[in-house]
């Protein structure tokens, strides 16, 4: 079949987008706004116009509240926090082109970075949160390996910092390091679901279950958020694992201790997830360490009472 010829309008708006994607990439959000909207007045039907236009004045205004903030620290989180804003932004929008994506991504992040870069050339080596920004700005510009040695050098300063290892999971899975990067998230999610910014995360197997859970769920929100670690491990993505040490297993059933109190009779909230990850923790110690069946059926029967469709789907 002969290929589609395009037409000289549609020529002229690719030509137009190519530009307008150049100048995203160098933060040139005015004059690709000029472009855009020239690019209307060619075709007004053009859903990549569209799109690019209402990016491009996002971040234009955006740029614009810049220069009431003070303090390169505060100039840095000021892009990180309107990215999770235009996160939310572009999820209502349909077929956002990819290139347009990254390259607003690899600007806005660089910049972030100027800013944390200029804070870590004033001091050591020892403040993880500098660390973990200098991490988290690398790994959305796509340079991976820096990334995980930023992210890496956080961790050693905060080895229980359920955000820092998500990024680092986050980092491996994009680099096919698929076991590392299961066995961080699985981590990461144990040790704080809600401490973990989905916003931020790129990995193709955390992002394709967060899609079958908001069907689940009706949406994102912190109750998903604890039903990831849940279905991770129930569709075999969290399936990397380990024994236990003595005093993460004390520290493990106190928390299922104390989980279990706040649950009570309620049904109907958050906890509940958190809980059910908790057992199954303790079922994955008991089958590692080779302990006694019945142990495992006791707290097989918990989950049951908890909730049955999700004790089917784990047991079977």
């Amino acid at each position: 079949m002969a290929e589609k010829q395009l037409t000289f309008k549609e020529n002229e708006i690719i030509q137009i987008l190519n530009r307008v994607y150049l100048n995203f990439k160098e933060g040139r959000f005015k004059e690709a706004c000029t472009m855009l909207e020239r690019a209307l007045e060619i075709d007004f039907e053009s859903g990549d116009v569209t799109n690019a236009l209402k990016c491009a004045n996002f971040w234009l205004e955006r740029e614009d509240r810049l220069t009431a903030i003070s303090g390169a620290y505060e100039k840095g989180e000021y892009y990180l926090n309107q990215w999770k804003v235009f996160s939310g932004f572009i999820s209502r929008m349909e077929h956002l082109s990819e290139r347009c994506l990254f390259n607003i991504k690899f600007y806005i992040f660089g910049k972030a970075l100027e800013y944390y870069l200029t804070l870590y050339n004033e001091a050591d080596l020892s403040d993880p949160e500098i660390l973990f920004r200098i991490g988290r700005c690398h790994k959305c510009q796509g340079n991976y390996e820096h990334a995980i040695r930023f992210l890496e050098l956080a961790s050693q300063h905060r080895r229980e910092d359920a955000a820092i290892l998500a990024e680092l999971a986050d980092c491996y899975s994009l680099v096919n390091e698929n076991r590392a990067a299961k066995a961080f998230f699985r981590e990461s999610f144990f040790m704080d679901s809600q401490a973990v910014e989905l916003s931020y995360l790129e990995s193709p197997m955390i992002l394709r279950l967060v899609e079958k859970l908001k069907g689940r769920f009706g949406g994102a929100g912190a109750e998903l958020q604890e039903w990831i670690p849940v279905y991770g491990t129930i569709f075999g993505l969290f399936n990397v694992k380990r024994e236990l040490r003595p005093l993460e297993l004390g520290k493990l059933k106190q928390a299922i201790y104390q989980l279990e109190k706040e649950v009570g009779g309620q049904r109907q909230n958050r906890l509940i997830p958190r809980l059910i990850n908790h057992y199954f923790w303790l079922v994955d110690h008991y089958l590692n360490s080779g302990e006694d069946r019945q142990k495992i059926e006791e707290v097989l029967a918990k989950i049951k009472e908890l909730d049955p469709e999700i004790y089917s789907e784990y047991a079977n």
